[in-house]
């Protein structure tokens, strides 16, 4: 059950009504607020007698004669003062752009908001309702009705004046009018009767049931579903009635409409409003219980329901006790229920409140489910709906639901919906870490921890580490096997378990933990003697595994020890990996040298690839033992190497001709070794094998003279490819002569450019003031006395003479240099400037 906002102290029964509607796990259909802001201060002062609803704005009437343009958040936008007496009805057309008022003073005003008064008149007596057609703002729909005693219809005819026709009278006063599309319904005393515009007929006449009731206590609610579609509210009585076409056999003198009654029911209470919601109806009821204590009848809040009609009954789908300001003085009369068809809006309007019922969306649903704690079904409609809450953010419930379910003490339900609800981000994860640690629940979480994708901060993975390392080995050695050793401090782990195993040292869980870390950091000699010391039964997998055969060297024995069969095969099995000599070689070429000869051999049958290179880069290995092996075992390129470095060239270049026909291979020899007869002998052994000879045409022409080649060439010899050959000798020779033009312009361009610097420092001014010296006589260069005549020489060098300190210039050369600079060759000193004063 719901209630209002800012509920007000009531009496003992309505206390019990709360708490029921409290411990009730039935959701509501609706949520309610206040209307308040300039409501609340027009209702301090005065009460409210009527309100209509547009969906653009409200209209409020007040019993002091006010009516009151509102928005929807109850701001007052304009007023309006139509009589000293109580506003009876207030009434809109469609278009929000027309309002009729009555009062109970029996003024009737009809205008337009937007424009000037269009109808006004007052009658000799109360004016209890009035509605103005639908469509008012088309010239041709210019009519309303009125009711009092009678019921008036206005139309404005001819020249704008307004004629009046009575469509009803002489059976009581008319208490409700309901206007829409071209059928008005109306109740008087007798009954609810329909009137069909368009044809001037009424169609109907359905009699009240209860007759007992005075009809201006419990006055009759009217509201139209649709077009053809009324709902009648009257006592305890609701009848939904259905307007339909009769057919042409049927007419007669019979209108042409008729009214089928499709569904009426009772209530337990006295209808005060009515409006349709989709197929179901909202009731507003009057509520009287009597009181246990004094058993007298009492008003108790008003209920707002909604009803599903059935065909002779009704389904309740929820009933809410409203608390409303001043519900105890009220009467049935004094409340009414207006909608607003656009956005399923319901208005409570009494004297003293207006109370808005709105439907609940899924923020509202999802709100329910959290104050009820159901946190998961909460979650699930979340993500359901997420396209279209508003309010709530998937995120928020998650961590909410976590919270839960860890102030519940379901600590693993919680780490395993941080999986779900965490996702990727790695800021919230630390955060929900650190507060499973607060609570002491860290290997709770454990288990559900990132590994990837987000990776946590290392300490992250430390803390639940050390956590299981103080109380749970067990669990510690299982984190380290399906851990990433680089999820956290490796150094830093290691560290911890060996501070344990001081006070445990035989403690073989920690110790294979340890073996794992020292793995994971690649100290593989620790690791094996730690699997050997426990006799790890799989010792030996675990070197093929992690390739750890350059790590035994050192542990031959122990391997030997734990089971020599296992040892010898995996060292039989295994020796182009184990390479002690290899790596010795590697670290420091002249340590171990007795050994290179045996490393020749031992190259030579096991590690073919690595032969040449040690043969380069050793130089203690007998050369005569190594070219015996090479030549023994035909290794052509190892050979030739060694026939080079014993400095028979000739003999190599003939072996790379004559046994790996490899012409470029042949003239790569010839530039390294460089030599001319070596040249010579390449052209000799070539000349009778063309492909030799375009080989030597396409690469000679930087070391050797091509024409020494070409005039060997026996005439009529068809050698392949000679043409582009030619053409490439031609080209590289053009390419040498460009090269020397493109240098000669560059050292032109360089000299020109250092000329024009010279000269522009030449040209530059000199600073001559009281610091600077003489260069001959060391004396200031500058007088003391600057009023005496005096002469200073300043060269291009930037030194500086008194006129007198210099030498004169002979007679062979009148130029003038500077000493200092002439000592030095001559440098750019001439003189520049001469100061006289």
């Amino acid at each position: 059950m719901a209630e209002a906002e800012e509920q007000e102290t009531g009496s003992l029964e309505e206390s019990t009504d709360e708490s029921e509607e409290e411990e009730s796990e039935e959701e509501p259909k609706l949520k309610y607020e206040r209307l308040s802001n300039g409501v609340t201060e027009i209702l301090q002062k005065d009460a409210a007698s009527c309100m209509t609803v547009h969906d653009k704005f409200l209209a409020l009437g007040t019993h002091y004669g006010k009516v009151y343009l509102l928005d929807v958040q109850g701001n007052i936008t304009q007023k309006f003062d139509v009589s000293p007496v109580k506003i009876n009805q207030i009434s809109l057309d469609e278009s929000g752009e027309h309002m009729g008022v009555c009062s109970e003073d029996g003024k009737v005003q009809v205008f337009g908001l937007y424009s000037g008064e269009e109808f006004h008149e007052t009658f000799d007596c109360p004016i209890k309702i009035i509605a103005v057609h639908p469509h008012f703002v088309r010239s041709s729909c210019k009519q309303f009705v009125t009711g009092g005693k009678k019921l008036l219809l206005f139309e404005r005819s001819w020249m704008n004046r307004w004629k009046s026709a009575v469509l009803h009278e002489g059976e009581g006063n008319i208490r409700s009018v309901k206007w829409r599309g071209h059928l008005i319904a109306w109740a008087n005393n007798m009954g609810v009767k329909i009137f069909d515009i368009i044809s001037k007929q009424r169609i109907t006449n359905v009699p009240r049931d209860d007759i007992s009731l005075r009809p201006d206590m419990y006055p009759c609610s009217l509201c139209w579903k649709d077009n053809v579609t009324l709902i009648i509210g009257w006592g305890t009585s609701v009848k939904v009635c259905s307007v339909k076409e009769r057919h042409a056999s049927e007419m007669r003198d019979l209108p042409s409409r008729y009214v089928e009654i499709v569904s009426q029911f009772e209530t337990e209470f006295y209808i005060s409003g009515l409006a349709p919601l989709c197929d179901q109806l909202v009731v507003l009821s009057y509520v009287k219980e009597i009181s246990e204590k004094t058993e007298r009848e009492y008003c108790a809040r008003p209920r707002l329901d909604i009803i599903q009609p059935l065909s002779e009954t009704c389904e309740e789908i929820s009933s809410d006790a409203l608390t409303v300001r001043g519900f105890q003085e009220n009467e049935c009369r004094d409340y009414h229920l207006e909608y607003s068809e656009g956005e399923s809006l319901f208005y409570i309007v009494s004297p003293r409140d207006v109370v808005v019922a709105k439907e609940r969306d899924q923020d509202d649903h999802i709100d329910w489910l959290l104050e009820k704690k159901k946190y998961e079904e909460a979650l699930m409609a979340a993500e359901i709906s997420q396209k279209n809450i508003k309010r709530h953010k998937i995120l928020d419930i998650g961590l909410a639901y976590i919270n839960h379910l860890v102030e519940r003490g379901d600590y693993d339900i919680a780490a395993r919906k941080c999986q779900k609800i965490l996702g990727k981000n790695a800021a919230l994860w630390e955060y929900e870490v650190y507060k499973f640690k607060e609570i002491g629940q860290l290997k709770a979480i454990s288990p559900y921890l990132p590994r990837g994708d987000p990776v946590l901060k290392p300490l992250i993975y430390e803390m639940i580490l050390h956590e299981f390392l103080e109380s749970d080995y067990e669990g510690f050695a299982t984190l380290i096997r399906e851990w990433p050793g680089d999820l956290y401090n490796n150094s830093v782990i290691v560290q911890a378990v060996r501070d344990h195993l001081k006070k445990d040292s035989q403690n073989k869980t920690l110790l294979k933990t340890l073996a794992e870390l020292y793995t994971y950091d690649k100290n593989y000699g620790n690791a094996l003697e730690i699997y050997l010391t426990l006799r790890h039964k799989d010792v030996f997998q675990l070197i093929h595994k992690h390739n750890l055969f350059s790590s035994i060297k050192d542990k031959i024995v122990l391997l030997m020890d734990f089971d020599s069969e296992k040892a010898v095969d995996m060292l039989l099995d295994n020796e182009d990996k184990i390479s002690y000599l290899h790596k010795l070689f590697k670290r420091d070429h002249h340590k171990g040298q007795r050994y290179h000869e045996k490393q020749i051999s031992l190259y030579a049958e096991y590690d073919r690839p690595n032969l040449l290179p040690f043969l380069r880069d050793s130089t203690h290995c007998p050369l005569e033992k190594a070219l015996e092996i090479c030549q023994q075992r035909n290794f052509v390129e190892e050979t030739v190497y060694l026939l080079s470095r014993m400095g028979n060239s000739r003999s190599a270049l003939k072996m790379i001709m004559e046994e790996l026909h490899d012409v470029d291979k042949a003239i790569e020899f010839a530039k390294e070794q460089d030599d001319g007869e070596l040249w010579e002998d390449l052209i000799l052994y070539s000349i009778d094998k063309p492909p030799f000879i375009t080989g030597l045409l396409n690469n000679i022409g930087t070391h050797v003279d091509p024409i020494l080649l070409i005039h060997r060439i026996k005439e009529g010899m068809e050698i392949p490819n000679l043409r582009d050959s030619l053409v490439k000798i031609l080209q590289d020779y053009n390419l040498q002569i460009l090269l020397r033009e493109g240098c000669k312009k560059i050292l032109v361009a360089d000299s020109l450019s250092l000329l024009k610097k010279m000269h522009r420092t030449q040209m530059k001014g000199v600073l001559v003031d009281e610091e600077n010296i003489c260069e001959s006589c060391l004396s200031p260069i500058l007088p003391s006395d600057a009023a005496k005549p005096f002469s200073v020489v300043v060269f291009h060098c930037r030194h500086m003479f008194h006129k007198e300190c210099l030498p004169m210039p002979s007679m062979n050369s009148a130029a003038q240099f500077c000493n200092i600079c002439s000592a030095k060759n001559r440098g750019p000193g001439s003189a520049i400037l001469e100061m006289k004063k």
